[in-house]
């Protein structure tokens, strides 16, 4: 998609007429007033909102653990008056805000963290530790940016009840839990609460924080990002002693065959033009150096764009782990068993709903500095857009924020790095200069898509 702004002005006018007829129910943009005053009011409040950021840094909370942080949320969405459902799909909060006739938009930040030990060093860095239902103790970290994504909302919510008077519409915000094990968004959804009360939006927007520079954004149609499937696989065995493996049938022996296996499905059976990813995260089996366990659990995680290559990922794992239990002699009692669990399609951005936003925040990102073309799918998922994808409409925006300090940025080009950090990695950060940008973005994009007045 060519940027509005380098077509001649009177096409470039025509499209956005054409737009808001045939595609949206807002007729106008906002003003350059209007947006500089967002600006003035979202930096006013950067103070509270760096404080908010920082101690929600520090006390992450993994998927459906997330009950402190929903209680910040909660409390502050009804001190702005929204009207406030909390405990939506175990620990999501939805806030609602109406404000006359308009379209109805949905803003969704996800809350929760990852079992990653943090690196950076930061002051604020966190050192909490959280205790897993198998009895584990794992660090805790906002590995990805959920914090910062947290944080914007809450900003957005009080810039928007500020800004009532400007706007016209229906407001839904949303403070999802478990984005990372791909679950929370249908757990909302599915919630009877959610069903009940919250109106089925029109559009869907959400931002993602990324490791590239600060006041960059990257906001593209159609396919953005891949599907994905979580899925664990048991070898089961016979256990026994360490010196007597003839006697046992090791269940390690047969996860670690099936790793290795598991990638001739990516080079052997997938088309090497078709994209697609299998990685196993985690491996765990047994306590002691001299005991063959009964079980070993393989997580695996896959990554793709069609659904024929989902069906033959999950047809590849299945033949190889029947194949190793058969060439292992174990009874049919005894083979594998598959357990599927969070999954999530595909995220196809609305072209239109792309353009719409665009044009707005056009007028606020520095010339250049807004990527609206040319950037392959990333193989990395979503699953924000199962709040509606059940929907008769489904709408829906993702936006990438740059989030890196722009001197990090430069001194990882200059030892060749693409960036100076990556997602899920312990020395991830945010810049904290990207906290009030992100929240004049938000604000910014949901003007240029509800009803003006």
């Amino acid at each position: 998609m060519a940027n509005l702004y380098f077509l001649s002005l009177p096409i470039r006018y025509c499209l956005i007429v054409c737009f808001a007829l045939f595609g949206f129910r807002s007729t106008a943009q906002p003003s350059d007033a209007l947006l500089v005053k967002v600006r003035q009011l979202a930096y006013t409040d950067s103070a509270r909102l760096v404080s908010m950021y920082k101690d929600l840094h520090t006390h992450p909370e993994l998927g459906f653990m997330e009950t402190r942080t929903a209680d910040i949320v909660s409390e502050e969405l009804k001190s702005l008056g929204y009207e406030v459902y909390s405990g939506i799909g175990k620990t999501g909060v939805v806030g609602i805000l109406k404000n006359g006739d308009g379209p109805t938009v949905m803003f969704r930040a996800d809350m929760d963290a990852l079992p990653v030990k943090e690196t950076t060093e930061l002051p604020y860095a966190s050192t909490a530790t959280v205790k897993l239902p198998d009895g584990n103790e794992v660090p805790t970290m906002h590995a990805c940016g959920h914090d910062a994504h947290i944080t914007w909302l809450l900003g957005i919510a009080k810039l928007m009840k500020t800004l009532q008077q400007d706007w016209k519409g229906t407001l839904v915000l949303v403070a999802q839990p478990a984005e990372e094990p791909i679950m929370g968004a249908r757990a909302m959804r599915e919630d009877p609460v959610f069903i009940k009360n919250v109106p089925l939006p029109d559009y869907l927007l959400a931002m993602h924080t990324g490791p590239f520079p600060t006041g960059m954004v990257m906001n593209l149609p159609g396919t953005r990002m891949a599907g994905t499937d979580q899925l664990d696989v048991t070898f089961r065995g016979i256990g026994g002693h360490g010196s007597a493996p003839q006697t046992t049938k090791d269940p390690i022996i047969m996860a670690s065959e099936a790793i290795l296996q598991y990638q001739t499905i990516i080079s052997r059976s997938n088309d090497p033009q078709t994209p697609a990813v299998l990685t196993v995260g985690s491996v765990q089996a047994g306590q002691d150096n001299n005991v063959i366990p009964a079980s070993a659990l393989v997580k695996i995680n896959f990554r793709w764009l069609k659904p024929e290559t989902r069906k033959m990922l999950y047809d590849g794992v299945s033949r190889i782990d029947s194949g190793i239990a058969f060439s292992n002699g174990l009874p049919m009692g005894l083979y594998p068993i598959m357990k599927k669990k969070g999954y999530s399609f595909p995220v196809v951005n609305d072209s239109a709903l792309v353009r719409k936003v665009n044009t707005t925040l056009e007028k606020v990102v520095k010339k250049g500095s807004l990527i609206s073309a040319g950037l392959p799918t990333a193989m990395g998922s979503e699953d924000f857009h199962h709040l509606v994808l059940d929907n008769k409409k489904s709408v829906y925006d993702f936006i990438f924020v740059g989030t890196a300090p722009l001197d990090k940025v430069i001194a990882a080009r200059k030892e060749g790095k693409q960036t100076p950090f990556a997602n899920h990695n312990g020395n991830y950060m945010v810049d904290l200069a990207g906290i009030p940008w992100g929240v004049q973005l938000g604000t910014d994009a949901l003007l240029g898509v509800l009803k003006l007045k």
